[in-house]
């Protein structure tokens, strides 16, 4: 780059001015000093900035670790402008630097093994899911109504399905009672978007009632279906307008509306359609889907069928107290009822409440166990914060159970989970359940649909 003349006659100059050295050692010279205006006029001609003047030169050694700045004090002498440092002072700024760098590399090296660690256990995780994963394929699921039950089998499934096989393993456990096939889902998905393009161009009341729900009420359902889709993981971009999962958790949801009129769209819906549609083809996932919003606790939520729901929070609340008696009357001292914080629970299924990779292994446990492991995780959770609830009051607690901790591990939780005994007085849940809603609203003839 070609030079000013400006900046060329400066060169000189600078290489002349003794005792400017910038970071450099400075040389015993006769008590020179170069005015900081100066210094401050030739960086400007130089750079053509204006900046403030540069601190005092000074000596520093070259340290693996660099200490911050008002660390690096220490080791610095005062300028000579000042009285300097005694030895005593000097040996003392010296042994806190030696200890705040020795601090430092001990805090550095443990973050080092913990990252190793964590390495570690990834890999091993990594080999256990791929083990795993051969026996799900070649023995498991080819002799699934056989081995299902086995205590191998069981054990298995506590520690985690393998992300290849989940998909599978959660539909066959959830089971088709309603005997739903792709065909019925694609005819249920025309009708829905026949509904979303006749409200969205003629607002259109031709049919005042179908199937005991009004026009209204269907129309706000499917606008719900829209708002409730943004809000759902919002962090993941799939499923936000333009991701490639929105219109087809669109589609799902949309479908189910049409083919159970009676329930609707419910918010919560949004978050397990979501999860299944992660690990399901779109029409198996509505089939995983159907049937899974036809089981009684759900059913019962869903419909927002408030003595069945009173009657899951009694026995809920049975557990509560015979697992965790100390915060159980604390939550009563706040008149702090169950549905504050297992509504939500319940109703995503854990998927909004815990991170994602771990909601998937409470929703693999819950297949295995049913609804009395939804209800057992709560209480797994509630033994996990367990301490600092008992630190909280009621605002406090219905704020920390609403927005779980983003740090909460599987091994932690599992472990609370597996301490907690789902049996009162000889009396396990299957004895405390609620009895079903009723018959399923369409049974083995769902084809029956067809014709409304």
């Amino acid at each position: 780059l070609p030079i000013s003349p400006s900046t060329k006659e400066l060169k000189p100059a600078l290489h002349s001015a003794p005792g400017w050295k910038l970071f450099g050692k400075v040389p015993p010279r006769e008590n020179f000093q170069k005015d900081s205006k100066i210094i401050q006029q030739e960086y400007e001609a130089r750079t053509g900035r204006t900046c403030k003047p540069p601190p005092q030169a000074t000596r520093r050694k070259n340290f693996e670790f660099e200490p911050l700045s008002t660390t690096a004090l220490i080791l610095e002498d005062r300028p000579s402008n000042l009285p300097a440092k005694s030895i005593e002072e000097a040996l003392r700024h010296r042994q806190e630097y030696d200890e705040m760098v020795a601090e430092a590399k001990k805090r550095e090296i443990k973050e080092a093994h913990k990252r190793k660690r964590i390495m570690k256990e990834r890999f091993k995780q990594e080999e256990n899911i791929a083990s795993a994963m051969v026996i799900w394929i070649n023995e498991i699921l080819p002799n699934w109504e056989g081995m299902r039950t086995t205590r191998r089998v069981r054990e298995l499934w506590w520690q985690g399905l393998p992300p290849s096989v989940r998909g599978k393993v959660w539909s066959l456990a959830i089971g088709n009672e309603l005997n739903i096939t792709h065909e019925l889902y694609e005819i249920f998905l025309s009708r829905a978007k026949e509904r979303w393009k006749s409200f969205s161009e003629t607002n259109s009341e031709n049919d005042v009632e179908d199937a005991g729900v009004s026009v209204a009420d269907r129309e706000a359902s499917l606008e719900l279906i829209k708002l409730d889709i943004s809000r759902t993981f919002p962090s993941f971009y799939i499923f936000q307008k333009g991701g490639p999962y929105h219109d087809l958790l669109h589609s799902v949801l949309g479908a189910y509306t049409c083919y159970r009129p009676d329930v609707g769209y419910v918010q919560g819906m949004s978050f397990i359609a979501a999860v299944l549609i992660l690990n399901l083809e779109e029409a198996d996932a509505f089939i995983a889907f159907a049937n899974l919003l036809n089981k009684p606790c759900q059913l019962a939520f869903f419909r927002v069928d408030h003595s069945m729901m009173l009657k899951y929070f009694a026995a809920f609340e049975v557990f509560f107290e015979e697992n965790l008696p100390k915060l159980f009357l604390h939550f009563k001292s706040y008149s702090l009822t169950p549905d504050i914080y297992l509504i939500d629970w319940i109703f995503t299924l854990y998927s909004k409440s815990l991170p994602l990779d771990l909601a998937c292994r409470v929703w693999d446990v819950f297949c295995r166990d049913g609804e009395e492991f939804l209800f057992r995780t709560g209480l797994g959770i509630l033994r996990l914060y367990e301490d600092i609830l008992l630190q909280m009051d009621f605002i406090h607690i219905a704020q920390f159970l609403t927005k779980l901790p983003e740090d909460i591990t599987s091994e932690k939780l599992f472990s609370c989970i597996a301490a907690i005994q789902m049996q009162n007085s000889n009396k396990k849940w299957a004895q405390l359940e609620v009895h079903p809603v009723g018959p399923p609203l369409f049974s083995s003839s769902t084809t029956a649909c067809l014709d409304t």
